[in-house]
C-alpha cells in the first residue's frame, strides 16, 4: 500500500514507551508528537540515552508504543499484529545500521538480494542496478571482509533499498567510518533524498545532521525542539 503524498508518511501523537527493568520503570519516551512527510530527510539527534534509538525502533515497527498513536504509511502501528508489522517492515522500510550487518559468507550481490529472498520476491535486475548506484559493481563477487568500512556501508544501504521501500531508517550510519568514508555516505543519503526517498537517521555526527532538512532533538525521552 502506498500512502497518498498529501498525508504524512509517519505521524506520532503523544507517543510514549515505557520499559520494566526489574522493579524499576524506565520511561524511554514521553509524549512525543511529530510528522514526517514523503521525501523528507530528518535527523534524530540528542545525547546518549535520550531515546533516539527507541524512537527509531518504533518508527521501524520493531516495537510498539506503550501509549499514544503512531501511524506509518496510513496504518496505525499499535493496532497491527506482530505478523502485520513484519509485513509492513518488509514492504515499506529499509534499515541501515552502524555495524553494517552483512553476512560474511555471502558475496556483495548476494547480501544485497537477501531481503528480497525473505520477502519472497525476485531480485532480478534490481541488485545489479543498486550496485551501480552505490558505485560497487566491480565488487559484486567480493565478500564483506574484502571491503573497506565505507564500502560495506554502501552495500548495506543498497541492501536496504532492494524491496523499494518508501522509508529508509539509519541508526548511526557513519559511526564506524572515517571522515572520508562518512562523507561519501552522507552524499549518498542526499542523493536518495533528491530522488524522492524519505530518509530518517539517528546520528551524533554534526555533518550528517546538518544536511538533513529538519532535526528532531530529543532530551530525556522528550522532544526538546524541532529545527
Amino acid at each position: 500500500m502506498t500512502t497518498p503524498l498529501s498525508e504524512p508518511l509517519v505521524a506520532a501523537d503523544a507517543v510514549a514507551r515505557t520499559y520494566r527493568r526489574g522493579a524499576e520503570e524506565v520511561r524511554a519516551l514521553e509524549r512525543v508528537s511529530f510528522k514526517i512527510q514523503h521525501g523528507e530527510f530528518v535527523a534524530i539527534v540528542g545525547p546518549s540515552g535520550s531515546g533516539k534509538t527507541t524512537l527509531l525502533n518504533l518508527i521501524g515497527c520493531m516495537d510498539v508504543p506503550t501509549s499514544g498513536s503512531l501511524w506509518l504509511a496510513g496504518r496505525e502501528v499499535q493496532s497491527l499484529t506482530e505478523r502485520e508489522r513484519t509485513q509492513l517492515r518488509r514492504e515499506q522500510i529499509g534499515f541501515v545500521f552502524q555495524h553494517f550487518g552483512l553476512v560474511p559468507t555471502l558475496t556483495v550481490e548476494e547480501n544485497i538480494a537477501l531481503p528480497a529472498l525473505f520477502a519472497h520476491k525476485r531480485a532480478g535486475q534490481r541488485a545489479p542496478e543498486l550496485l551501480e548506484m552505490v558505485g560497487l559493481a566491480h565488487r559484486r563477487t567480493h565478500r564483506p571482509h574484502e571491503l573497506s568500512g565505507g564500502e560495506m556501508q554502501r552495500v548495506a544501504i543498497a541492501r536496504a533499498l532492494i524491496n523499494e521501500p518508501q522509508l529508509l531508517l539509519a541508526d548511526e550510519p557513519t559511526g564506524n567510518l572515517d571522515t572520508t568514508s562518512g562523507e561519501s555516505i552522507i552524499a549518498l543519503f542526499q542523493q536518495l533524498r533528491a530522488e524522492g526517498l524519505t530518509v530518517v537517521v539517528v546520528t551524533h555526527n554534526p555533518a550528517l545532521a546538518a544536511v538533513a532538512q529538519r532535526q528532531l532533538q530529543l532530551r530525556d525521552g522528550r522532544l526538546a525542539a524541532t529545527t
